[in-house]
């Protein structure tokens, strides 16, 4: 089975949307880019739009890339200090002379919407409740729920060690009671791995999920994308052999993608005083 990001996308900004009309106070997202990164410039502008579309207010505050990082840190206090702005979001990727890691943890942790900043990794580290979850790994397990596939007992195989996916979202499997093995580029075996398990999550961004991999209950959440040689947009796993083999598959496009923007666009409707 074909597991519908986009259907279930939909589904979750419309309840957003009703929950950010019944609000008194309207949500604020601001997202600040630095550069003149094109891919950056199209993320941005998508979550503008689908912002938007719900009722959250969205502002976009746009520094040349020779920005000083002194002067970044000032805006995001600044921000950090305005009641009117409820959310903060910094574009990735930062241009080499400011310190990503600097940025992350000037943001407030209550308008932290990416679940980037380290009090929200370290409480969802010890089990309690973050101010925001990472969007992406919440998106998977929203797409999971809808599909009702169980999580609690799973054995979960997680491609890719980013603070950005792999991390939080082995994170949330073992939060949510599954067995989890993190495999990265130094893993041996890591077919072996994977042929055991129940869901497998892949975020590297190179074809590293093929048909002699899998086993017939498997769970494929494929999280790469990227173009191949012609252009096309394809993702880690080898969709066309892979897909008859398993139980429920992610698309790319049409699967991650859209719930991390959903997931996202939920994290923006939190208001936190």
């Amino acid at each position: 089975m074909i597991l519908d990001g986009k259907n279930v996308a939909s589904k979750i900004l419309t309840q957003v949307k009703d929950r950010v009309d019944s609000l008194n106070i309207k949500p604020h997202l601001v997202v600040i880019l630095v550069g003149d990164n094109s891919a950056s410039k199209i993320y941005v502008n998508n979550k503008k739009l689908a912002a938007e579309k719900i009722g959250i207010k969205s502002s976009i505050i746009e520094f040349p890339e020779t920005i000083s990082e002194e002067t970044l840190l000032k805006k995001i206090n600044e921000l950090n200090n305005n009641p009117e702005v409820t959310g903060i979001l910094v574009q990735l990727p930062l241009p080499n002379h400011i310190d990503k890691n600097k940025v992350v943890m000037t943001i407030s942790p209550k308008k932290d919407v990416d679940g980037f900043t380290p009090e929200n990794v370290g409480r969802l580290a010890i089990g309690l409740k973050p101010y925001y979850y990472p969007a992406t790994p919440q998106g998977i397990l929203m797409l999971l729920d809808e599909y009702k596939i169980p999580v609690e007992g799973a054995n979960a195989v997680i491609i890719g060690r980013s603070n950005i996916v792999g991390k939080p979202m082995a994170q949330m499997f073992i939060n949510r009671n599954a067995t989890v093995t993190i495999c990265h580029s130094y893993t041996k075996n890591l077919e072996d791995k994977i042929k055991t398990a129940d869901i497998v999550v892949s975020a590297v961004g190179k074809k590293i999920v093929r048909c002699k991999m899998v086993n017939n209950n498997s769970v494929i959440i494929d999280v790469g994308i990227f173009k191949d040689v012609n252009g096309k947009l394809t993702g880690d796993v080898d969709f066309n052999l892979v897909e008859p083999t398993v139980k429920y598959i992610s698309p790319v496009p049409g699967g991650v993608g859209p719930m991390t923007i959903a997931s996202l666009m939920y994290n923006a409707s939190i208001i936190y005083s």
